[in-house]
């Protein structure tokens, strides 16, 4: 009885050990722990999927995420109708916080592709400009946000995430060195830019629902779509 009895406070202490030790590397990698709130700086860890799935599920939370991040974004009041209505809308201002500017200026889009586009480039678009051209971004242009529209542009058919403003079509980066690299001749060049122009496309994977490029049809031979479709289970399409 008594071997039993030490046996059990060695297993519980044990245990506890255990515990303690995993509470605290758990708090020096927030990446990894799904109770910490979603941050910027922090690297991708294992629970970003599921943090990123909860802030695109809850306007308050996204919002949340931005003021946390130091990101300035303008909300609109409601616009459109049906399929079409635009109940979260916001000037796009993520880019700037990053000291990088899109083009056509003003664009406007749902909280979660504003913070989709935050992590997008901290994590994504200018270390792997560093990494393979020598420089940075200044500029992304863009073309278009909102369309009100099905998807491939027909009369029948699931309605486009550009119908609520739930995506951006990503055309060209502009480097600080003045080099442009425009998704429709660069992707096929062979050379860094095309490089860098796939490496963005898998970040993109990280923060987006949906990212679909040159690989996936003809349709989009010209820019890199974005969106952040809700879809059950949190997976993703990167094509």
């Amino acid at each position: 009885m008594r071997r039993s009895i030490i046996r059990s406070i060695v297993g519980f202490a044990l245990a506890a050990s255990v515990a303690v030790a995993g509470y605290v590397w758990l708090k020096d990698h927030p990446e990894h722990d799904p109770w910490a709130a979603l941050v910027l700086t922090d690297p991708p860890g294992w629970a970003t999927r599921a943090k990123l799935q909860a802030l695109r599920g809850d306007r308050a939370e996204c919002r949340a995420f931005l003021e946390r991040s130091l990101i300035m974004a303008e909300a609109l009041p409601p616009a459109g109708e049906g399929q079409c209505r635009r109940d979260d809308r916001q000037v796009l201002g993520a880019l700037a916080h990053g000291d990088v500017a899109l083009a056509p200026r003003g664009a406007q889009a749902t909280c979660a592709v504003d913070a989709g586009l935050a992590l997008w480039l901290e994590h994504g678009v200018q270390p792997a400009a560093e990494r393979i051209l020598g420089t940075q971004v200044a500029r992304i242009e863009h073309m278009g946000t909102s369309n009100c529209r099905r998807i491939g542009g027909g009369a029948a058919g699931n309605w486009s995430e550009h119908a609520t403003g739930n995506a951006i079509d990503i055309g060209a980066f502009v480097l600080k060195d003045g080099r442009r690299i425009a998704v429709r001749n660069g992707w096929t060049s062979g050379d860094d830019g095309a490089a860098f122009l796939r490496a963005v496309r898998d970040s993109a994977c990280d923060s987006f629902t949906t990212v679909l490029s040159p690989d996936y049809n003809a349709a989009h031979a010209d820019h890199l779509h974005l969106d952040q479709a809700q879809r059950a289970g949190g997976w993703a399409a990167c094509r």
